[in-house]
C-alpha cells in the first residue's frame, strides 16, 4: 500500500546542549506536493533540513520517508531510499564538465557502483540519462564547459540537475534562488517546476515571491515549531503568521507575486 505521506515529521525535537532548536515539530507532506518552509532567521529551517537529510541526528521524534522511519540513518542511506537535497552553497565538481557532473549523479542509481574496470564512455544508458538531464536544465550548449566556469545561475541549475539525477522522489532545495537577479529567479522557478513534476518538493526560501509562485502549501516555522501549514492564501491571511512576521514580509510578497 502506498504511504499517505512522502515526508512525515512526528514530534521531532533537536537540541544542541540545553538549547532547543526544533521543538516538537509535526508536519505531513503528501506525495507530489510542493511545500515551502518559511520563517524568521533562527527559526530552525536549516536545522530541520539537516535532520530530514540525515546530517544531524534527532534528539527525539520520528522522520518518515514514504512511510519508513529514517531517523538515525546516515545521509547516503537516506539518499538511497529516495531523498535528495541541494545546499545553500553550490555543491558541484568545479573541475568536471557539465556532462561529467550529471553522469556522476546518475551512476549509482543505474547500478554502476564501485566498478573500477569499466570505462565511463561505454556506459551508454548512463550517458543517455546525463544527456536527458542536461536538456531538462537547459545547459546543452554548456555540455563540455567546466562547472567552475559557469555563471552562478547556471551552477545552481547544474546542482538541481545533479540533485535529481539519482531519481529521488523527494527533493529538498535549500534557498535555491539565493543570490539571483529577478529575471534569473523567474526563470529558475520555471525550471524547478519542470524538473520536479511528479516529485515531492520541500524548499527553504526567503524570497516570498518565489514561495507564493511555487508552493502548493506553506509551512511556517517559528522558534522550532510549525505554527501554520496550509495553502498560500490561508497562510497569508493567518493572524498568527502576520504577527510573527510583523506583517511586512507577507505584504511585500503580495507585491512580488503581482509582478510574476
Amino acid at each position: 500500500m502506498t504511504p499517505a505521506y512522502a515526508i512525515e515529521l512526528k514530534n521531532l525535537c533537536k537540541s544542541f546542549g540545553k538549547t532547543e532548536i526544533i521543538r516538537g515539530t509535526n508536519l505531513a507532506v503528501a506525495s507530489g506536493e510542493r511545500v515551502a518552509i518559511i520563517g524568521p532567521n533562527g527559526a530552525g529551517k536549516s536545522t530541520l533540513f539537516n535532520l530530514i537529510s540525515g546530517r544531524f541526528g534527532a534528539t527525539s521524534g520520528e522522520i518518515l520517508l514514504n512511510g519508513q522511519n529514517i531517523a538515525g540513518l546516515k545521509p547516503f542511506e537516506i539518499a538511497r531510499k529516495g531523498l535528495a537535497r541541494s545546499f545553500q552553497i553550490t555543491n558541484i565538481f568545479g573541475r568536471l564538465s557539465v556532462f561529467e557532473n550529471l553522469r556522476c549523479g546518475v551512476l549509482w542509481s543505474m547500478g554502476y557502483k564501485y566498478s573500477f574496470w569499466k570505462f565511463l564512455a561505454g556506459l551508454t544508458d548512463a550517458n543517455e540519462r546525463a544527456e536527458q538531464l542536461m536538456q531538462m536544465i537547459k545547459l546543452v550548449r554548456k555540455r563540455d564547459t567546466l562547472a567552475m566556469n559557469l555563471t552562478y545561475a547556471e551552477q545552481r541549475a547544474l546542482e538541481i540537475g545533479v540533485t535529481i539525477a539519482g531519481g529521488a522522489n523527494v527533493v529538498l532545495l535549500d534557498e535555491p534562488t539565493a543570490g539571483m537577479s529577478k529575471s534569473e529567479t523567474s526563470r529558475f522557478i520555471e525550471l524547478i517546476r519542470e524538473v520536479t513534476v511528479g516529485k515531492t518538493l520541500l524548499t527553504v526560501e526567503h524570497d516570498m515571491g518565489v514561495v507564493f509562485g511555487l508552493a502548493d502549501k506553506i509551512a511556517v516555522l517559528v522558534y522550532g515549531e510549525v505554527i501554520a501549514f496550509d495553502v498560500p492564501e490561508a497562510v497569508r491571511a493567518n493572524a498568527r503568521v502576520q504577527e510573527a512576521y510583523l506583517g511586512s514580509v507577507l505584504a511585500d510578497a503580495q507585491v512580488a507575486e503581482a509582478g510574476h
